[in-house]
């Protein structure tokens, strides 16, 4: 069995890469999250 998944990462990196993965998409969905409130607030049935 290869060190690697088809990605080509090893489970140290996977893990790695999904944690900051999970921090820049939490961020991403609050920005969106707050975008769409404000626009909301700007024109409210728009």
């Amino acid at each position: 069995m290869a060190d690697t998944s088809l990605s080509g990462l090893t489970v140290d990196q996977a893990k790695e890469f999904h944690e900051q993965f999970k921090v820049t998409y939490t961020a991403f969905a609050g920005i969106a999250a707050l975008a769409h409130f404000l626009v909301l607030a700007w024109k409210p049935w728009f």
